[in-house]
């Protein structure tokens, strides 16, 4: 540490915006996602991080809101579960704790130790019948059923408490009936078959696969937890003196001075003000080729500084950073709801009852009506396979009937959609791409018509003046003329402005000859120009720059340029005039540079099925000669269109039964992103809060935009997968159980196994390339 640094850990922090709760009552992730959806809407709260193996919650409140940890556990007691709040000490260090016989660990353990004893004494050495057997298995699988069943009992109380049920209720009674009546048969000196093993194995099974399904789902939201943890705990914060002092991040505020050493990660978001360096900004952005940043650039938190030492003046801090927003939005399509997850819903509600009813009619049928339901059994078994009868009519319909409920799985459909949506939205997150919700995951699959904004999405979007060409007004010489357009230019933020105001023409950026023509009653003109008052040799003139089009409304006769801006658009060019009053003083031909891959990006779209368009405000013959660059169809292009004539323009397409994506740079897009079937925005990391677009594009490579597509498509696949494989799953083995082709054993084995096959079919997605 340098010596002029001082530890100062407590120098102007706010107070805390993070509440950290224990959770009880969870047993799967299905159980995770209903606590996250109830803590999210409670008034103030900005993000929500729920560990299912410490059963803990932990809380961001937005910056300025007052915390409500009664409203938390209010929310949390509404939906089945019980939650209690933790101070700062205890909850911290939770996330990196871990014991072994946290979570699932102790009951696979203790599970195990029973199960297999049991298991080998039965099957291996025949004792089932023997009475020390009987009473050994009856004293090792009390306590499983009393020690490692309590989750589930606990769950299935808070559920009832809460006029729910779920998959805890399922479990407690499935294992509870085998336990029960194997105890009764035992007292009661009764020589039927026990059925400790099966109950021990019950909720054993059943553990490990929750405990397999906590590790896989962690898997999902890796990305998640890599984002969080970038933002470093420290910063160097540069004194007033110029001495360096080493502060918590959280105590920074707007426009302090922050030192970036090399190798530093930036703490918050900022402005260099001294210093060049490379910034990694792949964990963002997922561009994989560092940016050089110099004065004025902008820094976002997280990133790291590579090379050199720099100076940035702090403009943004915790929940207002670009990371803090990144990590909102990825979040916030992780507890999403696509369309289609509201069937899967509707029968997870009712799932449970249903389940209920069927196992009380698969009692009753094995033990009132014993031969009949066994020759049912017989007839079916020579497609299926055969199975041990069990000779006792109420064994047999206690542990069929138990069978049913374990069997069931309502986790699996309600997992089906989440699961797919958190993966997708993680798996693109490290590419760059932030996909809003799960509906703009659905609605990428009806898409089959793309807009492209021209300007900065297919072209590089920073325009050169490539060609000059001055028409002296009035003695106004041709230096002046360049003066009048860079001071015309200067305050606009347009793309074509820009390139105007950076022009080298000689003389033209003398601060005096620029200070001189100093502009007033300045506005812009949305895809116009720009119009201004300014002095030129002493006397006020009405001075505009913008289209030959727009000059030619105002009274300029643009007739003298003409020649030379049809042969420039003929070559692609943007022509831009300058007139001084009436009279045309000059024109600029602006060149903006297709992206490298823009020709690749729109044949692969086009083979795909996609109808590409593309919208811009230049002139007919510059977009027609852009178009056969990019091997668009004339027809397909629609030139000289206003920024808000754009929305109208996909509402034409849509009402000729086109579904229409728009993909823009956001700049004035806001009304066309909203009026398409689905809003692409390709945006700086900083202006994530404020952007429209259902999916927004970090990276300017136009091979994202295919990427994006493809991956949506990709999640889609994944869901509709999961959800057939959930009810297919549930409408064939609750029959298989009830007519006793299932033992109670094979049944926990297939429900914690099904809660897998979709877990890991949305894990699939973490793996694309």
């Amino acid at each position: 540490m340098n010596r002029s640094e001082q530890i100062n850990p407590a120098a102007g922090a706010p107070p805390p915006t993070t509440s950290w709760f224990t959770v009880k009552g969870m047993t799967c992730q299905n159980c995770v996602r209903h606590v996250t959806e109830a803590i999210q809407k409670v008034t103030g709260v900005s993000r929500v991080s729920v560990q299912l193996d410490q059963a803990r919650a932990e809380v961001r409140w937005t910056t300025g809101a007052a915390p409500h940890p009664d409203a938390v556990i209010q929310a949390v007691s509404e939906a089945g579960f019980e939650a209690s709040p933790l101070n700062a000490t205890e909850g911290a260090p939770a996330t990196s704790s871990w014991s072994p016989l946290a979570g699932w660990r102790f009951n696979i353990a203790l599970g195990l130790a029973v199960t297999i004893p049991l298991a080998a004494g039965e099957w291996i050495g025949q004792w089932s019948m023997f009475p020390w057997f009987r009473w050994l298995a009856f004293s090792l699988a009390l306590p499983v059923q009393i020690l490692c069943g309590a989750r589930f009992y606990r769950g299935a109380w808070m559920q009832l408490k809460a006029g729910t049920s779920n998959m805890d209720t399922l479990v407690s009674l499935g294992s509870t009936t085998a336990f029960l009546y194997s105890v009764w048969a035992l007292f009661s000196g009764r020589p039927d078959h026990l059925y400790f093993m099966e109950s021990a194995a019950i909720i054993t099974l059943i553990s490990i696969g929750h405990g397999l399904e906590a590790h896989t789902s962690a898997r999902a939201s890796n990305s998640l937890k890599s984002l969080m943890s970038l933002a470093p705990p420290m910063a160097s914060r540069r004194k007033p003196d110029g001495s360096l002092e080493r502060v918590p991040a959280s105590a920074l505020a707007v426009d302090d001075i922050i030192a970036l050493a090399p190798g530093d990660k930036l703490p918050a978001d900022g402005r260099v003000i001294e210093g060049k360096s490379a910034i990694d900004e792949s964990m963002l952005t997922g561009e994989s080729i560092p940016i050089e940043k110099k004065a004025g650039a902008l820094v976002y938190a997280g990133t790291i500084n590579q090379d050199s030492q720099l100076l940035a003046r702090v403009s943004a801090t915790g929940e207002a950073t670009a990371l803090a927003n990144i990590i909102t939005v990825i979040q916030r399509a992780q507890t999403s709801r696509a369309k289609i997850q509201r069937l899967g819903d509707r029968v997870s509600g009712v799932f449970v009852p249903i389940v209920v009813g069927i196992a009380v009619l698969t009692g009753l049928w094995w033990g009132l009506a014993p031969e009949q339901a066994w020759r049912t059994h017989q007839f079916l078994a020579p497609w299926l396979w055969h199975a041990a009868r069990i000779d006792s009519p109420l064994a047999a319909g206690l542990i069929h009937a138990a069978g049913v409920l374990i069997v069931a799985c309502p986790c699996a459909m309600g997992l089906a959609t989440p699961v797919a949506i958190m993966s997708g939205a993680n798996a693109a997150a490290r590419r760059g791409i932030l996909i809003r919700d799960g509906v703009a995951l659905e609605k990428c699959g009806v898409i089959n018509t793309i807009l492209f904004d021209k300007t900065g999405t297919l072209t590089e979007g920073k325009a050169v003046v490539a060609a000059r060409q001055f028409f002296p007004v009035n003695g106004v010489s041709e230096a002046e003329l360049g003066s009048l357009a860079v001071a015309l230019a200067r305050p606009s933020r347009h793309p074509l402005s820009l390139a105007i105001a950076a022009q080298s023409q000689p003389g033209a950026h003398a601060t005096g000859a620029v200070a001189a023509h100093s502009p007033h009653n300045w506005r812009e003109l949305r895809g116009s120009g720009i119009e201004a008052i300014t002095p030129v040799h002493d006397q006020e003139q009405v001075i505009r720059l913008g289209s030959l089009a727009w000059l030619r409304q105002n009274g300029a006769d643009s007739a003298p340029a003409d020649p030379l801006a049809k042969a420039w658009a003929a070559q692609g060019a943007t022509v831009i005039g300058l007139a001084i009053n009436q009279n045309l003083a000059a024109v600029f031909s602006l060149r903006d540079t297709l992206k490298p891959a823009a020709e690749e990006v729109i044949a692969q779209l086009g083979k795909q099925g996609f109808q590409l368009h593309m919208v811009t405000g230049d002139g007919q013959i510059t977009a027609q000669a852009i178009a056969v660059q990019l091997g668009l169809p004339p027809e397909n292009v629609h030139a000289e269109i206003h920024p808000e004539q754009k929305a109208a323009l996909i509402q034409k397409l849509q009402q000729q039964g086109r579904q229409v994506a728009f993909i823009g740079d956001g700049i004035n897009d806001a009304p066309a992103l909203e009026q398409a079937d689905l809003g692409i925005a390709v945006s700086q990391a900083s202006d994530i809060a404020r952007e429209a677009a259902d999916i927004v594009l970090l990276k300017t490579d136009i091979r994202a935009v295919p990427e994006t597509l493809a991956m949506a498509q990709a999640t889609l696949r994944v869901i509709h997968t999961n959800l057939f494989w959930a009810f297919f799953y549930n409408a064939a083995a609750v029959p298989l159980a009830a007519l006793g082709f299932l033992s109670p054993v094979l049944c926990a084995a297939a429900m914690g196994l099904s809660d897998l096959v979709v877990i890991g079919n949305a894990l699939r997605l973490q793996r694309r390339h």
